[in-house]
């Protein structure tokens, strides 16, 4: 089993990510991680935080001359901003305490943020003791665990890539044929879209909602390729490989919606319009010598991969900080009160694409130890090998 946990608040002194049930020797750079660290920092719409911090990450334990040990691998990534919050976010009790509240209290909760909800269960009167572990900060340590299971699946010659399709109602055209390098083709775009045309109108768009102060939600694609056909099942609900990747994107702060393949739209379509026919296709050993004429189901049927494209769409909302703030209540008073307004970007979608990368490669590098299996990568690649050799045989 592959699994991960984060730690650290956004203004404490650091982040944590441990990621066990990696196998022993897959090579990994402190620079690997970091590249990715750094793609999701980018994007047009981010606020001040991010020309602040410079996320790079620090290995704590298992890896070792640049390979991993097969023991739990855990990574440090320090908060350049803590300097400024040592007195807000001191672990240690201060004289003060007692006075009365720290700085920066906040009572003043924000409509769509975890701060009322999570006061109330809690039991806090500061409704930062929630805030700052609600954050979308909390992602680095993700985007730093999904890089590791990243380089995983790119030893067994699988790809994940991202772009933005929609934001702040603009829809990006997406192209008939996907570039080779996704990636590529989309960092180079400051909203990480392949569409030229509406990105300019997605600019546009951005500036005024910060004239305005308001915030703006919109809709990534994340396109996955080289999976083998059959990773997850249908056997148990727990184990539906399209259900775990649902849970996964919905964990991240800010997201309502996903969709596997057309989604919501097949809901509106006759079976001809939904279902992919198939036919013979020898040489495709991944995919079980078959093609789906289509791939409307986005790479996944009973739960399973089908060794086409994996596509998944994530939506996110506005983010909750607005700068021009809602209506809502001081729970300190219960008098109404306009919303605290904390430091804040007007769009984050962009980066969510990254963030919804890292999550689809921990649940599918998970999908692939669970089927094949290997204390090492050696292990691991020669039962991937054994498998695709019975789907060789198969056709014979």
């Amino acid at each position: 089993m592959l699994r991960f946990t984060t730690a650290g608040e956004s203004h404490g002194p650091a982040l944590v990510s441990i990621l066990e049930g990696m196998p022993a020797g897959v090579l990994v750079r402190a620079s690997d991680v970091d590249a990715e660290l750094a793609r999701r920092q980018h994007g047009y719409g981010r606020g001040r935080r991010m020309q602040i911090e410079r996320d790079q990450i620090e290995f704590v334990s298992g890896v070792r001359a640049g390979e991993t040990l097969g023991s739990p691998i855990a990574m440090v990534i320090r908060n350049h901003d803590w300097k400024n919050w040592t007195e807000i976010m001191d672990p240690a009790p201060r004289e003060s305490d007692a006075e009365g509240a720290r700085k920066r209290q906040v009572t003043r909760v924000r409509p769509g943020h975890a701060d009322l909800t999570g006061l109330l269960k809690y039991d806090r009167v500061d409704a930062r003791d929630i805030l700052e572990r609600a954050s979308a900060r909390e992602t680095t340590a993700r985007v730093a665990a999904g890089a590791l299971c990243r380089l995983l699946l790119r030893s067994l010659g699988v790809q994940i890539g991202s772009h933005l399709v929609h934001l702040g109602g603009i829809d990006a055209t997406r192209p008939p044929v996907m570039p080779p390098d996704l990636n590529a083709a989309s960092d180079a775009s400051p909203l990480r879209t392949l569409d030229p045309i509406a990105e300019a109108d997605m600019i546009r768009r951005i500036d005024a909602a910060k004239v305005e102060g308001n915030t703006l939600g919109g809709i990534c694609e994340v396109v996955v390729t080289g999976l083998p056909v059959g990773l997850g099942s249908h056997v148990s609900w727990d184990r539906r490989l399209d259900g775990r990747l649902g849970q996964a994107m919905l964990s991240i702060p800010a997201v309502k919606g996903v969709e596997i393949g057309l989604g919501f739209e097949t809901a509106r379509r006759t079976g001809a319009e939904v279902h992919d026919e198939i036919e013979a296709a020898p040489g495709r050993t991944r995919c079980g010598h078959v093609r789906r004429t289509t791939n409307r189901a986005g790479g996944t049927e009973g739960g399973m991969t089908t060794g086409e494209e994996l596509v998944i769409r994530v939506a996110m909302k506005p983010i909750a900080t607005l700068m021009r703030p809602l209506n809502t209540i001081d729970v300190a008073t219960g008098s109404p009160a306009l919303a605290v307004a904390e430091r804040s970007d007007v769009t984050a979608v962009p980066a969510m694409g990254v963030i919804a990368e890292a999550m689809a490669a921990f649940v599918l590098a998970d999908a692939v130890l669970e089927k094949f299996g290997g204390d090492s990568l050696g292990e691991l690649l020669r039962n991937v090998d054994a498998y695709l050799a019975r789907l060789d045989e198969r056709v014979g």
